[in-house]
């Protein structure tokens, strides 16, 4: 059956954009999303820019619900990033520490980059900086970061327009199994008849002195209890929602993982109802598509 797919992009993309800075430099953004239960932003900053954290978080949330991004900077000009000094009241308290431990552990000196490395041993220094260039400098990078971030939502468009028209071709298969498992002949109403004689016949052979009349009320029951038929009728219904959810143009990631787990518990009653080799054959089978419908889910937002 044909449907306008339309929901949801896929979490998982890359892009990249470049820029000229006010003073002359250049900077590049890249950014790589992956899958993520919400939205998690990392960014890899050179020193001096932690202050436009903040700002791109706020570009980023309106464009994407869900994936984990991890967003590098690069920078080349100097006056991008602001220069480091050592700060050393924080300098002292690093190697007070270090030398505690050391008395109490043993082992050898600290080396100078471990130090260095402590948080707020090296600071950035703005003094001097021209408050002007810094402001136009951060609107720069950050408009960069949302023409990055829209670049990448393209990215995940394009990827998750072909996933949901793999995932429409998967609902499309479950729907020909279901009706292949509804049309099977071991589901005919003279099959049933048949099967059930022969088991109360085979049963009153063995044991004559049974109730003939308890043991086919007996079995009616079990036959009853066996049918398949509200469990096609489900699975028909969730072929619909799924339909339904691909065209919602919206994300949509979490109802369908939801979908795909309601497909998997009445395709595994069916296989475990079913009286016929054909119907068991044609539940794994279904097992199989729905298990790739739901690795596939996976990937959308």
């Amino acid at each position: 059956m044909q449907v306008e797919l339309r929901g949801g992009q896929s979490m998982t993309g890359f892009s990249r954009h470049s820029g000229m800075l006010p003073g002359g430099g250049s900077f590049a953004w890249e950014l790589r999303s992956v899958n993520g239960k919400g939205l998690d932003l990392r960014f890899r900053l050179p020193p001096g820019l932690e202050r436009i954290d903040a700002a791109c978080r706020r570009e980023a949330a309106p464009v994407l619900s869900r994936g984990t991004v991890f967003a590098t900077l690069s920078a080349d000009d100097p006056r991008a990033a602001a220069p480091l000094v050592l700060n050393p009241a924080a300098l002292e308290a690093a190697l007070a520490a270090a030398d505690a431990v050391r008395r109490r552990l043993g082992g050898p000196p600290p080396a100078v980059g471990d130090i260095l490395s402590v948080r707020g041993v090296l600071e950035a220094a703005n003094a001097g900086a021209d408050e002007g260039t810094i402001q136009a400098t951060d609107e720069a990078l950050v408009a960069g970061f949302t023409e990055a971030i829209r670049l990448l939502a393209r990215s995940r468009r394009e990827e998750g327009a072909a996933i949901l028209r793999t995932l429409g071709r998967q609902v499309d298969e479950i729907e020909q199994l279901a009706g292949a498992i509804a049309a099977d002949p071991s589901r005919s109403s003279s099959a049933i008849r048949e099967r059930l004689a022969a088991q109360v016949s085979q049963l009153l052979g063995a044991a004559p002195g049974l109730d003939a009349a308890r043991l086919h009320q007996e079995a009616a029951l079990l036959a009853v209890k066996a049918d398949i038929a509200e469990e096609l009728d489900r699975l028909a219904a969730h072929v619909g929602q799924a339909r339904r959810l691909l065209s919602a143009g919206e994300p949509v990631g979490r109802k369908l993982d939801f979908l795909a787990q309601e497909f998997n518990r009445e395709c595994n009653t069916i296989c475990s109802k079913s009286a016929s080799a054909a119907v068991t054959s044609l539940g794994l089978e279904m097992k199989v598509v729905i298990d790739r419908f739901r690795e596939q889910v996976q990937n959308v937002e």
